[in-house]
């Protein structure tokens, strides 16, 4: 039955391979601690190593030619005058203006556009090679960094399209617009297309005598960019941090770390607040960049790692050639269970994970492992019974465990019951 087989001998403890307890690795620049290309106990080339360059390269090609297309459109469309001709009324009859949240000052802005974006993209980026002190992985900070990167550029373009086909009036509009309405012309005369509407009480901006290019600006307030980008970044940051500190894991964290994680929160809050005072944009503007901010961060973090909200899972960084299974028990053949900052409750050691499967995830087989190649004749291919722990396939314990890694299955038989018949176990 192979119920009393010894288990496999311990794995190489060296964290660039597959298994093993934590041990200091040699740094993320390094491609291993010896000089020579790490391998797991299987003989297989282990997944937490740092690739050459030109591997690096050859795997990367597509989302640095997809970003820099992607960035030259957005540059493109920003830098567009403005697709729609928008009417808007002015004034009343006495003189009263229509909308008067339309006729704040313009001022200067307390956030520029491109300071939003470099704290968007520089703050979490300094945040990541910080936390590589303990998780000291390339791929952690590649994944990481690239999965910002898709938050940014996705999210700006997005916007950007929005800003140009639809857009809106700013607060300022009518202090940049200065519209000079004729006083020769009868409601029911038009110059041009001046007036429109019901009663010609309408304008378009036709009507405005300021700065072409801060009209432009002016019609283009829906969605904030800066709210965009704070929210894309400091979002990814939010996730990563939670990954990273293990808050919302399976022990008790310190307070620090739940303030920590929501510091980006308040920063992407507040450079979007900070948009109603600088009259730059409505309420409305910001809660539409926030919105598109946090679902391209969500979306670009899970493309990078391997859960957003799964504790077992979301400091794990996604590879390209080779996919992730998900399951319950420790980390056997990945070598990223190390990838975290925080060492409390077991966390950075092999077998400090939790065992049992998360509400709504998979919790049959082995914890999160990168599948490897038989190395021997007979060897199953499943991960449960290569870590001789977890389960495969529903077989538990005793069909899984065995010292030379094959599967057996377990004899079914019915078993009468009273009520609903026969039951097969």
């Amino acid at each position: 039955m192979g119920f009393f087989n010894r288990r496999p001998a311990a794995a190489d403890p060296n964290t660039a391979t597959a298994t093993g307890t934590h041990e200091p690795k040699a740094g993320v620049l390094n491609r291993n601690t010896h000089g020579a290309p790490a391998a797991t106990s299987h003989g297989t080339a282990a997944h937490n190593t740092r690739p050459t360059f030109g591997q690096w390269i050859k795997a990367s090609a597509l989302d640095i030619v997809s970003m820099a297309v992607l960035g030259a459109i957005g540059l493109g469309v920003y830098m567009a005058k403005p697709a729609p001709s928008r009417s808007f009324p002015i004034t009343f009859a006495d003189g009263e203006i229509v909308y008067p949240q339309f006729a704040y000052p313009l001022r200067n802005e307390i956030v520029p556009i491109w300071a939003a974006a470099l704290l968007a993209f520089f703050i979490p980026f300094i945040v990541f090679l910080i936390c590589q002190i303990r998780a000291r992985s390339f791929w952690d900070v590649n994944n990481a960094t690239v999965g910002l990167l898709y938050s940014l550029i996705g999210a700006a373009v997005f916007q950007v399209f929005i800003k140009w086909l639809i857009g809106g009036l700013r607060p300022h509009f009518l202090a940049v617009c200065k519209p000079v309405i004729p006083v020769h012309l009868l409601p029911s005369q038009t110059q041009g297309n001046v007036r429109n509407g019901y009663l010609s009480v309408m304008y378009d901006r036709s009507i405005c005598t300021g700065d072409e290019d801060e009209i432009n600006d002016a019609l283009e307030s829906m969605p904030s960019g800066h709210t965009t980008a704070a929210f894309a970044g400091f979002v990814f940051l939010y996730l990563y941090l939670n990954a990273k500190l293990k808050v919302f894991s399976n022990y008790h964290p310190a307070m620090w770390k739940l303030i920590a994680i929501y510091a980006p929160i308040l920063g992407a809050c507040l450079i979007g607040g900070a948009l109603t005072i600088d009259e730059f944009h409505n309420w409305y503007d910001i809660f539409a960049g926030a919105v598109i901010g946090t679902v391209f961060a969500l979306s670009s973090y899970r493309m990078v790692y391997a859960s957003v909200w799964d504790f077992r899972f979301n400091h794990i960084p996604l590879l390209r050639h080779s996919p992730f299974v998900y399951g319950g028990g420790p980390s056997t053949f990945d070598g990223f269970h190390d990838t975290v900052f925080t060492r409390k409750a077991g966390w950075g050691s092999h077998d400090g994970s939790a065992w049992s499967g998360a509400p709504g995830d998979a919790s049959d087989g082995p914890r999160g492992t990168m599948p490897h190649a038989p190395h021997a004749a007979g060897e199953a291919l499943g991960h449960g019974a290569a870590n001789g722990r977890g389960t495969h396939g529903g077989v538990v314990g005793a069909g899984a465990d065995n010292s030379m890694g094959t599967r057996h299955s377990i004899e079914r038989r019915p078993v009468p019951n009273s009520r609903y018949g026969e039951h097969v176990v």
